[in-house]
């Protein structure tokens, strides 16, 4: 959600900021621009619509050293020329591109600068022209930037350009994702390191509150007290080639397809040398020592909590809750004595769980964050990290996260179980290996999988999916996909709860995509398959091999039954990319959504 890139150094920056702003399209992005300078002068060029459209309105003679770039997603004001960032202050001096939210923006307007025209409708304008005004009361920018932001409350990731003075971007970042990279005779910021891999992969963290003084060859943080902060580098393990498509016609359909790869190196990375499962002892620690996990998360992460909440409790014996992160914050229930905070992010940057965290940091509780993201905030910020080793996933709809996510929680469920002297029936790498079988002969039968779509949702504008237990939550999943990628309206419950109400809903053709991989509840599900069956429904019954019967649509392989969600959920997958693909649609950059949600 919105992104940032910087340089200065001696290079032409144009194509640097270029190339960089199109690594960070996967976040999701309503238009973009860059504003770039050389001796004489400064120029911003921006566009509404993609990075490609922007290509199209830079200058090719004007040669500048450095700039700063962003992608906008609309928050306040329309999408539009206007109020794309780069934004200008009137005199011309000073240029800004903000991500994050100022929520006193109306406030600041009102009590300095009442007589201000302001062109956009956006917060980040008063940004800049508070900093305008403040360098007119005879501060010099490094201070009047400073001042500001002692005046803003909310979240920003700024980059500030003097236009009086080349040598220099000004940084600042509170609770919006930012970091510095460093190379040979320049340096870089980026929201994320993977859009500056093609200049470095040395970069610096930058905390909430300090600020910086980036030149080609120097870095100066300063803390809210101004005193200087000296911090280690450190190295991106990230290959670029890694972020490129490939093949693969879209992103979403290599990461689906890379699942396998990333379930054998979470059996990798997670197993000791004698073949036992291994966990950090400080997270063993905190297992040991909670009476209660609470599990923060969103979106698809929030699914995959409620898979984790299974492992806990039926393998750990560790009473377990799941919250929507955004709920949390603002509607805290009450707490047990030694609860264990869990943080599921696929970036690691997910504001909402990320205010959860700060509030409970507060309490002194303790916290462990599961991210596919080395050194981000919520990896930073939390006592513990287990890293889910799935690679970069671009396409905004996650896949390989949320079953690397499902793996990573079994694994650390088990482990806590051995820890805690409870007895198992699973030997989980042995039956990990197993799921990797199985989604790779889920991935292969994809063709079977496209003319699913086609028989029940080529034209269809409503889909249920339904399910019991385990199922229930990754129809959740499912439906979450489907409506991501594709628009088609698609809800997930569970199977008994549609005679109480939902089944008003089903009309003749409405397809409703059952799943049954329980034993224990298969016959129950079956029956509710009959019942919107009787009233016209379009039944497409998705079964594991040995539980199947003749009439159902589709049969994954067979794994544990516990492990199921990691192998029905790519049938799931492979549904939604398909019915996108069918409609037309931008697969890896759907409409109105981002990749990284760092505004609450």
């Amino acid at each position: 959600m919105c992104g940032i890139v910087g340089y200065i150094g001696e290079e032409d920056v144009k194509e640097i900021l270029l190339k960089g702003l199109e690594k960070l399209e996967y976040r999701g992005y309503d238009s973009a621009g860059i504003s770039v300078r050389n001796d004489e002068e400064l120029k911003i060029f921006k566009e509404a619509g993609r990075i490609k459209d922007l290509r199209d309105t830079v200058a090719p003679g004007f040669d500048a050293t450095s700039g700063i770039g962003h992608t906008r997603w609309a928050t306040h004001g329309a999408p539009s020329v206007t109020n794309a960032h780069p934004h200008q202050s009137a005199d011309g001096r000073f240029t800004i591109v903000h991500n994050g939210v100022i929520e006193n923006y109306e406030q600041i307007k009102e009590e300095y600068l009442p007589n201000m025209d302001f062109v956009s409708s956006t917060d980040t304008e008063i940004i800049v022209e508070l900093i305008s005004h403040f360098s007119n009361e005879s501060e010099d920018t490094a201070e009047a930037f400073k001042k500001v932001l002692g005046v803003l409350h909310g979240s920003y990731a700024l980059g500030l350009m003097d236009n009086e003075d080349k040598d220099v971007i000004y940084v600042a970042k509170n609770k919006s994702p930012l970091l510095l990279g460093k190379g040979e005779g320049f340096n870089v910021i980026t929201s994320d390191a993977m859009a500056m891999l093609h200049k470095t992969n040395e970069f610096v963290e930058l905390m909430d509150g300090e600020v910086v003084t980036l030149k080609k060859d120097e870095i100066v943080i300063q803390d809210k007290s101004g005193n200087t902060v000296e911090r280690d580098s450190y190295i991106a393990e990230i290959d670029e080639s890694d972020i490129e498509k490939g093949t693969y016609e879209h992103y979403m359909l290599k990461e689906i397809n890379e699942q396998p790869a990333a379930m054998r190196k979470i059996i990798q990375e997670y197993q000791d040398e004698a073949g036992e499962l291994k966990i950090d002892p400080a997270i063993i620690g905190q297992i040991n020592g909670a009476d209660r996990i609470y599990i923060i998360a969103a979106g698809t992460s929030y699914h995959a909590g409620l898979i984790g909440k299974e492992y806990f409790e039926k393998w750990a014996g560790l009473p377990t809750e799941v919250h929507v992160a955004s709920e949390f914050v603002y509607n805290t229930p009450l707490l047990s004595e030694n609860p264990l905070f869990i943080f599921i992010s696929q970036s690691g940057e997910t504001a909402d769980s990320r205010a959860v965290l700060v509030e409970v940091k507060k309490r002194a509780s303790k916290t462990l964050t599961i991210t596919n993201v080395p050194g981000s905030t919520l990896s930073r910020e939390a006592d513990e990290t287990l890293i889910l080793h799935a690679g970069p996933e671009i396409a905004v709809a996650s896949t390989k996260a949320y079953t690397a996510q499902i793996a990573v929680l079994s694994i650390l469920a088990q482990v806590a179980a051995r820890e805690l002297g409870k007895e198992s029936n699973i030997s989980l790498i042995e039956e990990l290996a197993k799921v990797t079988t199985a989604i790779t002969a889920v991935i292969d039968d994809s063709e079977t999988i496209e003319e699913l779509v086609k028989e029940y949702l080529e034209t269809t504008r409503n889909a249920f999916f339904i399910g019991r237990t385990m199922d229930y939550y990754v129809g959740l999943e499912g439906a979450l996909k489907l409506k991501e990628i594709s628009y088609i309206q698609a809800e997930g419950f569970a199977g008994g709860e549609l005679k109480h109400g939902t089944i008003a809903l089903i009309e003749e053709g409405t397809p409703v995509f059952t799943l049954t991989t329980q034993e224990k509840v298969n016959l129950n599900i079956r029956g509710n398959a009959q019942e919107v069956e009787a009233r016209g429904a379009n039944v497409c019954t998705i079964a594991m091999e040995g539980l199947e019967t003749d009439n159902d649509a589709y049969v994954i392989p067979h794994v544990h039954t516990m492990l199921t969600p990691l192998v029905s959920v790519i049938v799931f997958q492979l549904i939604s990319y398909y019915a996108a693909l069918h409609r037309g649609n931008d697969v890896d950059k759907p409409r109105n959504l981002a990749k990284s949600v760092t505004v609450e």
